[in-house]
């Protein structure tokens, strides 16, 4: 294998689930590019430690999960840059998905990010 800044990003991402989840996010990785992944809702995968986030704070989960399912895509070409990553994390305003309770891993890896 070889180490490219590809494979940071793919680290930015496995990190960034595994800050929003409370956990490592090895279950749900595996589970990316099955079928099961399209019911898995956002909301259900969210740190339970924590309360649940306002309307507003679920946007930029939403997006920050959308941003950090890009990173984790199988064809390192495919991945963002860090810059990419960075410019959208500061440069956005959140996603326009809507009712948030029901967002699912599927809409958000689908997204163009």
């Amino acid at each position: 294998m070889r180490v490219t800044e590809k494979c940071d990003v793919y680290s930015f991402g496995v990190l960034t689930l595994e800050v929003i989840m409370g956990e490592h996010p090895g279950d749900l990785l595996s589970s990316l590019s099955t079928s099961e992944a399209k019911g898995i809702l956002l909301k259900d995968i969210l740190d339970q430690r924590l309360p649940p986030p306002t309307n507003p704070e679920m946007k930029e989960v939403a997006l920050t999960v959308a941003i950090a399912l890009a990173c984790l895509c199988s064809d390192p070409q495919s991945r963002p840059t860090m810059y990419h990553v960075s410019h959208k994390l500061s440069s956005s305003k959140g996603l326009l998905l809507e009712p948030h309770h029901t967002i699912s891993f599927c809409q958000l890896m689908d997204l163009e990010i």
